[in-house]
């Protein structure tokens, strides 16, 4: 009979995803952001412009609501600006890592033996700047876990080819 041991680990010797150097996103995937929000936001403002110009009871406040909406869009814009510039990832051996967040700073990491699907997606703004987002499924989910966006098209192929053949090499 084998004897049952329960070692405690010490963690302070164990691999940092810290200390991977993560690769950020595609510099176009700015552009694809601002023309994509700057859409909505268009739409939004155009909104507001028919809300002042048809309500009455806006009439008063047309430069309030006009400036509290310009100050909205500023934060809105620097906001997206922060989380793009946090978003970064990286394939190494046994996992990927991705980070993002605003305020708050998220890392996952995902090891390759729980991926069960990869996808790749490509918007209609994203392609007609070559990129493509990779899409990464694992057990027990329906929607994709892990969604890496902003990848120069070329390279998200080869990242789903890396991927496929990791759960290949499971089976």
């Amino acid at each position: 009979m084998e004897n049952f041991t329960n070692e405690t680990i010490d963690t302070s010797n164990l691999p940092r995803y810290e200390t991977v150097a993560l690769t950020k996103l595609h510099p176009n995937y700015w552009k694809e952001i601002l023309i994509s929000r700057g859409l909505v936001l268009l739409v939004l403002g155009i909104a507001v412009v028919f809300g002042v110009v048809f309500i009455e009871e806006l009439t008063d406040y047309k430069g309030l609501v006009v400036s509290i909406y310009g100050l909205f869009v500023l934060v809105f814009f620097f906001f997206s600006n922060i989380a793009y510039k946090k978003k970064a990832y990286a394939f190494r051996n046994h996992d990927v890592i991705f980070r993002s967040g605003i305020i708050a700073t998220n890392t996952m990491v995902i090891p390759y033996n729980r991926v069960q699907h990869v996808a790749l997606h490509e918007g209609f703004i994203a392609r007609f700047f070559g990129l493509a987002k990779v899409e990464i499924f694992t057990a027990g989910g329906v929607s994709s876990d892990l969604e890496i966006p902003g990848i120069a098209k070329e390279e998200a192929e080869n990242i789903k080819q890396l991927l496929m053949g990791k759960i290949q090499k499971q089976l």
